[in-house]
């Protein structure tokens, strides 16, 4: 179904490849997983598929792509535009409509569906997403989560042979992501659907991934079985890294595998259980939210919140999209809207949003780095090397819109992180970030907390809160429900749960290191 033959690509700007001799081919009805380290050059195969790459980012692609054994250079846009359907990593930059439900229908109409069809086939998307009480509403008023879920109905419903998803599930909660990844799998299964899908939260899909296409730094693919790619793979989810490490065999891909493999562990555990960390001890408190109430037209999405928040801790804001957690972060921050209630707190604070791009102002990263030294005060060179941690291969010359959504949500937080803010809130900071990266930020924000700082990260991602956070809050319909310490809440959650403490259960562990410690 798609095929590439020595494709090659780089910008104009360089002489880097971010393509180099790429050659591989998916077959009809598969779902192929696309991974590879933060800015290797995922986002760049999968715009090569419709073309998007090069017609609209430039640059110079060589070889020959085929969809369906047609060559994507000779299609006409319209024709590529009904077997391809692409999704990017920012949904709101793809909308073109006001609402929900011209958003689904827009793609339709621009491929001259017939009127009934279109409304047959918005109501079938709108039940299949969930999303049926949110076909009026307007798009920039949705969560973000929200808006990734209607970007890919927008996709589903003109019924494409082939679907492009980039990053579709990183700013969804749990459910959410299994409910829409639930679908792409029905797509693949029941209709042939092929589906290209790149994820760095692979523990979400590998269970329903076909096949996986790593992307290496160096402008290269190996495509190949989940399990044998994965065995070799510089980036694995937390499942494949234990199960590698106590070398069970097969490698388990699944929950329900992993359990059988450790099912002997866990028994010795019942007879002699390992001792489990402590958490960390938090300093005095250093802001305080007290019955903090924001309100937009027609919705209330905090209610009432008491939350304080103390020196040297971590706390995850936890909880499905659209209950808050956002909006309670611009409150504590004081940029946000406040109806009732109040922030007190003598130190600064600073905020990381979700949609990183909005801070992102100059034309290139370098600017931004310089900017950032001097608005803070800091001796040059100090924001780029903070930006080097993160993602030590960006291009320090590129423009910030051409970066990928975790390169550009790393910019930010090293502009952020040189001013010494003493309170750091950070919104979906994972998004985009593979798990080298995710790694760093860890290290990034251990080192915060350990200078006395309070960092507070609202996230979807339970993996990067069990390696991170000492504290858990859980928000629903804009109020605290769970407030407690990670392992506590975590580990005890369905839906929150760690693959490892899914594993271990019910022994309460969370991660890789405490599965291997007290395995010894």
């Amino acid at each position: 179904m798609i095929r590439f033959d020595d494709v090659t690509f780089r910008y104009a700007s360089n002489d880097l490849f971010r393509l180099d001799g790429v050659g591989f081919t998916i077959e009809e009805g598969e779902l192929c997983l696309v991974i590879g380290p933060t800015g290797s050059g995922k986002s760049t195969l999968l715009g090569c598929v419709n073309n998007l790459v090069p017609l609209f980012t430039g640059g110079v692609r060589t070889g020959r792509i085929t969809v369906d054994d047609r060559d994507t250079t000779l299609l006409p846009t319209r024709e590529l535009a009904t077997t391809v359907g692409y999704v990017g990593q920012d949904p709101l930059a793809g909308f073109v409509t006001d609402t929900v439900e011209e958003e689904l229908a827009y793609s339709m109409e621009q491929l001259g569906f017939p009127e009934a069809e279109m409304r047959r086939r918005v109501e079938e998307t709108l039940d299949l997403l969930g999303i049926a009480d949110l076909r009026r509403r307007p798009l920039r008023s949705l969560s973000g989560g929200q808006q990734q879920r209607v970007a890919i109905g927008s996709v589903l419903a003109s019924s494409p042979r082939v679907l492009v998803l980039d990053e579709p599930t990183s700013a969804l909660d749990p459910i959410a992501a299994e409910e829409v990844l639930a679908l792409i799998s029905r797509l693949v299964r029941d209709l042939g659907t092929t589906v290209l899908l790149a994820e760095h939260r692979m523990e979400r899909v590998i269970e329903f991934a076909d096949s996986v296409l790593l992307v290496h730094p160096d402008a290269t693919v190996r495509h190949g079985p989940v399990r044998d790619v994965l065995r070799d793979a510089p980036i694995q989810p937390p499942l494949v890294e234990l199960g590698l490490g106590q070398g069970w065999d097969p490698l388990p891909l699944t929950i329900r595998e992993g359990r059988r493999l450790a099912a002997l562990q866990r028994r010795r555990w019942q007879d002699d259980p390992p001792a489990l960390p402590a958490p960390p001890a938090a300093g005095e408190t250093i802001l305080r939210a007290e019955g903090v109430v924001v309100e937009y037209p027609g919705v209330v999405a905090v209610r009432g919140v008491d939350l304080a928040l103390r020196e040297g801790e971590v706390t995850a804001l936890m909880g499905r999209n659209g209950c808050g957690k956002s909006s309670l972060l611009w409150a504590l921050q004081g940029a946000g809207r406040t109806s009732a209630g109040r922030v007190t707190t003598a130190r600064r604070v600073s905020l990381v949003p979700q949609t990183a791009s909005d801070l992102l102002y100059l034309a290139s990263v370098r600017a931004e780095c310089e900017a950032g030294d001097v608005a803070a005060g800091a001796p040059g060179g100090t924001t780029e090397a903070l930006l080097r941690n993160l993602v030590p291969t960006i291009d320090l010359d590129a423009h910030p819109r051409d970066l990928s959504e975790g390169q550009k949500i790393a910019v930010v937080l090293a502009v952020e992180l040189v001013g010494d803010p003493e309170v750091v809130l950070l919104d979906e900071p994972t998004r985009g970030l593979d798990y080298a990266a995710k790694a760093v930020l860890g290290d990034t924000i251990a080192r915060m907390a350990a200078e006395g700082r309070s960092v507070v990260i609202a996230t979807h991602d339970v993996e990067m809160a069990a390696r991170s956070c000492s504290r858990v809050v859980v928000m629903a319909e804009g109020e605290v429900v769970s407030d407690g310490p990670a392992r506590e809440v975590l580990a005890s959650s369905q839906l929150l749960a760690t693959q490892v403490a899914k594993v271990a259960n019910p022994l309460p562990l969370l991660t890789v290191e405490e599965y291997e410690r007290a395995a010894r």
